[in-house]
Order: structure tokens, then sequence, then C-alpha cells
């Protein structure tokens, strides 16, 4: 039985590196840092997270998702800093995991999520598009998308047809199932792009190779002095909740792919942010459990971690026997499969199905969306989570105002739900409606809630209205 695991997950560790290579080379290009230092991330997070408990079958690594936002502090920070802001998150994950907050994390708005990943999505795609033609990248992400318009007189025809010959292979070979499942198709397609642009000595920019050991850069004392700037400190902590984030989420996606034992969220968070802690010591880029290579892992049999643990060990492997291989990837290759995985993040079932179950809470994803193109990644979320809540609020703030005429004995008039300043106007209006002439009953017996704005208001109301006014706070059983 343990001879039948090992060979489960051996084979599984093999299609995880394959699938992870081209992957860790092509996320490291598009955050703007040398492509070594995914692959740093790629091997941190088979060797230290996936040796850790937390989930078994779950893969670590440079994901896409969190791109844009290490490009954007790579471009205001400096690369040099990379290390600590990624450290610091990781200590962070540390604390969280510590205090048994995983699951908590897992309590975001799926509007606010989805937005987060449709526009990191549009982001990427926006971006890799002027790579596949070996053009300039501008900076915002609305220069991206303006730039669009311009952008075909700029591009290489030849790197163009690379990319696109790319995109081509990524979706054409997972139709022949039996040699997807040998061959992933990340692989097939760069490394074809690699041959072609090779033999026939193609005009085309290739990955900039540097060595593993010039790559890494250990943090020095004086980058520890940033953490004293807001700016750096707000981008430690998107680090860290949207790094973890999007690992307790995969998490749950994974969990539902096989039948073994569940995720233990607050153990994961320790893992992955003992994972990130090495990865910034190092200088490398933030981790994620990444669902393209769990699902792969799952997929091909693995049944322990051991096949993420050693998926890590043939990541290191070839950074340190084959690093020249690097140099014979064209950009524009790897440009084609972040423009399909871009495509990916875009949740487009999900958000189908939360326009059939919950039409409002596309507002939410809308607005996360376009606060993410128009400014950050970090922007896009903190207003997609303000709007979230305020949306929240609007709906539970539910007031019905009731009225029963009793002849002689008057109106009585019942006030049930929820009573905060969002429905104050409608249930002044309602109030001050009544005749004057008449004695009143005030039944708030129903009320579940009453904030101090509408408590405020009620006193003042009857004040104003003088004798002929009962109130009753009787809870209604």
């Amino acid at each position: 039985m343990r001879r039948g695991v090992g060979k489960a997950d051996l084979f599984a560790s093999l299609v995880v590196f394959l699938v992870a290579l081209p992957l860790c080379v092509g996320i490291a290009i598009a955050s703007g840092v040398p492509a070594e230092l995914g692959l740093v991330t790629g091997i941190v997070g088979g060797l230290v997270a996936g040796a850790l408990p937390g989930s078994s079958l779950q893969v670590s690594g440079p994901a896409a998702g969190l791109t844009v936002l290490v490009y954007e502090a790579v471009q205001r920070y400096g690369v040099e800093v990379l290390g600590v802001l990624v450290l610091g998150a990781g200590l962070v994950q540390l604390g969280l995991g510590v205090l048994r907050l995983g699951r908590w994390l897992r309590a975001v708005s799926a509007a606010v999520v989805l937005g987060m990943l449709a526009g990191t999505g549009l982001v990427l795609v926006a971006a890799q598009v002027y790579a596949l033609g070996d053009a300039a990248v501008p900076a915002s992400g609305l220069g991206k998308l303006a730039g669009l318009v311009s952008l075909p007189g700029r591009m290489n025809p030849v790197a163009l047809s690379v990319g696109a010959a790319t995109i081509a292979v990524l979706l054409l070979w997972p139709r022949w199932r039996q040699g997807a499942r040998v061959v992933p198709a990340p692989l097939v397609a760069v490394a074809s792009a690699a041959l072609v642009t090779g033999v026939f000595d193609l005009d085309v920019r290739r990955v900039e190779v540097r060595g593993l050991v010039d790559a890494v850069r250990v943090p020095e004392g004086a980058d520890f002095g940033r953490l004293m700037e807001v700016g750096v400190i707000g981008t430690v902590v998107a680090f860290a909740l949207i790094a973890s984030a999007e690992s307790l989420f995969g998490a749950a996606a994974v969990d539902r792919l096989h039948s073994g034992a569940r995720t233990d969220y607050d153990r994961e968070l320790i893992a992955q942010g003992a994972g990130n802690a090495v990865c910034g010591v190092l200088g490398a880029l933030p981790m994620t459990a990444v669902i393209v290579r769990s699902a792969a892992n799952v997929r091909a049999g693995a049944r322990t971690k051991a096949s993420r643990v050693l998926h890590g060990v043939w990541l290191l492997v070839f950074t340190a026997l084959l690093p020249g291989a690097l140099g014979m990837i064209p950009v524009a290759a790897l440009a084609g499969l972040l423009v399909y995985a871009g495509c990916r993040l875009v949740p487009v079932r999900e958000v189908r199905a939360l326009w059939r179950g919950h039409p409002g809470e596309v507002a939410v994803l809308g607005v996360t969306v376009v606060a993410i193109v128009a400014g950050s990644l970090v922007e896009g979320v903190l207003v997609g989570l303000a709007v979230a809540v305020a949306k929240t609020a609007w709906d539970i703030s539910q007031v019905q105002v009731e009225t029963e005429e009793r002849g002689e004995a008057g109106i009585v008039v019942r006030v049930l739900g929820h009573a905060t300043f969002l429905r104050l106007p409608k249930l002044l209006d309602a109030l001050e409606a009544l005749p004057r002439d008449r004695e009143v009953r005030l039944e708030l017996g129903g009320l579940r809630h009453m904030d101090h704005a509408c408590a405020a208001a009620l006193e003042g109301w009857a004040a104003g209205r003088g004798e002929g006014l009962v109130v009753s706070r009787k809870r209604v059983s």
C-alpha cells in the first residue's frame, strides 16, 4: 500500500512540477522581477509550506492573482524592498494563524472576491497583451486599457505570432486528454515556443537569466526602515490578507476535489506564513496556494503531502542544473501563458450564477472591478468591501410601520424590523402623517434593533406630539 502511495505521489509531483515551471517564470516576469525569483518562491512553496500541516494536497507558489499587486509594489518601492514586504506579510499570516483567525478570513463577501479575481484578470491580460508583441507596458491600469488603441502599430509581428501560437496550444492541447494527462499544456506551449524560436533564430525578446545567486537578495537593515512608511505597511497588510484569502478559498475548492483529510485553516495560514517569511528572507515573490497546481496535483492521483514537497525538489534541481534553459524562453510565450491564465481568473460562470440568485451583489462586483482597473488592487478591494458593507446595512435595515384603527380608542402604530438611520426618513414620514387629533399608541416591541439616530428621532417626535401618545416597548413574543 505504501509503495502504491509512493508511486502515485511521485507521478503527481512530476505533473505539478511541469505545470509550475512555466508559471513560476511567467509570473515573475509579469511582476517585474528576475525569473529566478519566481522559481525560488515555487521551491519554498514545496519544501517549506508543502512540508507543514494544513491542507495535505494543496500546492503553493507564486500566483497570478498577486501579480498586479506585486508589480505595483516593485514599481513604487523598488525590487530591493520586496523581501521586506513579503517577510512582513508572512509574519502577519503567522500571527493570524496562531490567533486561530483562519476561518474568519473566509468571511468575505463573495462578490468582492469575484470582483478581485475579475479585476486582477483584466489588468493582467491588458498588461500581457503588450508583452505578446514585445511592446512597452504602461504603468497604470487605465493607461494599459487606453494604450490598446495604438498598440497594433507598436507590436513585433514575430513575437505576436509566437504568443498567439502559445495561446492556441494552451486551448487545443487539453482536448487530447491522454496526452494532457502526461504532459501539461503550459509546458507543451512554452517548450514548443522556445524550440521554434531557437531553431529558426527568431528575433524576439527572451527571458534574461541572471543566475539564482545573483537574483536572490537578503533584505538589509536599511530596508526594514521602510516599514515605518504608511504605504509600505498598507502593502504588507494587503499582501497578507489577499494571499491568505486566496489560499483559504483555494483550500475549500481543493477539499471538494478529493475525499481525504479536510483542511485545517489555521494550520494552513501558519504554513503559508512560514513560507512567505522564508521567501521574504530570500527576497523572492510572495506565495499563495494556487488552485491550478493544486487541481493538477489531485487529478494526477496525489495521496499525501509528499507530492507537493517533491515538486519543490524538482524545481530546485532544475534551477541548479539547467538555469541556462530559462534564457531560451520567449517573453511572448510567457505573455501568452499569462493572458490565458488572466482570462481564466475572470469568473464568468460564478458571475452568471450570482446574477440569477443575487443580482444586487453584481453591483458590488462591478464597483470592485472598476476600482481595481482605475486605481490599484488594494484600493479596489477596500472600495468593494466598503460597498458590500453598505449594501448589507441597507438590506438589513428593513423597517415596517403598521397602523390599526380602533375607533374611539384611537390608533395603534406598530414599528417592526430594524430601525437604523438608513430608514429614518421613511419612519419619520409615517409617524408625522398620523392625525394629531387622535390618541396614538406606539408599540416598539416588534423592533429587533434600533440605533441611536432612530432612538433620538423618536424621542424628539414624541416630545413634539405632546399628550395623547402612549409608547409601549414590550417585546412581541
